[in-house]
């Protein structure tokens, strides 16, 4: 009986998801491919719409005008420009976009200079897809359509 009362509560979880969010439009910006991928592929597995990826900070710009992205994830060290810069330029621009910087720099510092240039969430690698895609959703609800 708890069985069947868990499986109707896991349905009933999803279905007040997709009345609460839409869609929650994402750009993955990290140099490293491998973790785009990965990130991708975990985030399209709960439906959320990978609309772009950027191996660095310049190229990563250009996408998230396109893409009308929500939110950007964004890694702290890339080839041209620090996330954590690249981070502040993004609010600036996109002031209604959120960001949620990922690193396995996990230093006290570098958290702190994340969350103070704007990012909504700081999370440290190697981190499970599900804390990522809590951390999406929970900044979904803060989202403005226009």
């Amino acid at each position: 009986m708890s069985d069947s009362n868990k499986s109707n509560n896991d349905s009933d979880m999803t279905t007040t998801t997709d009345k609460v969010f839409k869609e929650i439009r994402v750009v993955i910006v990290d140099d490293s491919d491998l973790s785009r991928r990965e990130i991708g592929r975990a985030l399209e597995k709960e439906k959320i719409s990978v609309v772009g990826e950027a191996s660095n900070a310049t190229e990563s710009m250009a996408i998230l005008q396109a893409s009308k992205a929500h939110i950007a994830i964004v890694d702290v060290v890339m080839p041209d420009v620090s996330g954590i810069e690249l981070v502040r330029k993004i609010h600036e621009t996109f002031p209604k976009m959120f960001t949620i910087v990922i690193s396995s720099l996990g230093h006290q510092q570098v958290v702190l200079d994340a969350i103070s240039a704007g990012a909504s969430d700081f999370l440290h690698k190697p981190f499970s897809k599900q804390i990522l895609v809590n951390s999406i959703f929970k900044i979904a609800s803060q989202i403005e359509e226009e």
